[in-house]
């Protein structure tokens, strides 16, 4: 169950960041609504690593489109790699 609490309980921040825990962010809401989420700072850099590689596979899909995708045997042969 998420744990959500008003932006006015980061009075007592201490409590609200004895709250979060790996995979549990608390969300704040201000007049009723949504508005932030504090999260473990090994969440978030797991959120931007999994963003960053989500980017780059766009990219090379874009790329492979665009100018033509490489065979197993170019890829093997670009890293140097020997066939055995």
């Amino acid at each position: 169950m998420p744990n959500i609490k008003p932006v006015s309980d980061l009075r007592n921040y201490s409590e609200v960041l004895r709250d979060i825990d790996m995979g549990q962010p608390v969300f704040l809401t201000k007049n009723g609504r949504g508005k932030y989420a504090i999260l473990d700072m090994r969440d978030y850099e797991k959120t931007q690593a999994i963003m960053k590689l989500l980017s780059d596979l766009t990219k090379g899909e874009r790329s492979g489109l665009e100018q033509g995708w490489l065979s197993p045997d170019e890829v093997e042969s670009s890293l140097g790699i020997l066939n055995v």
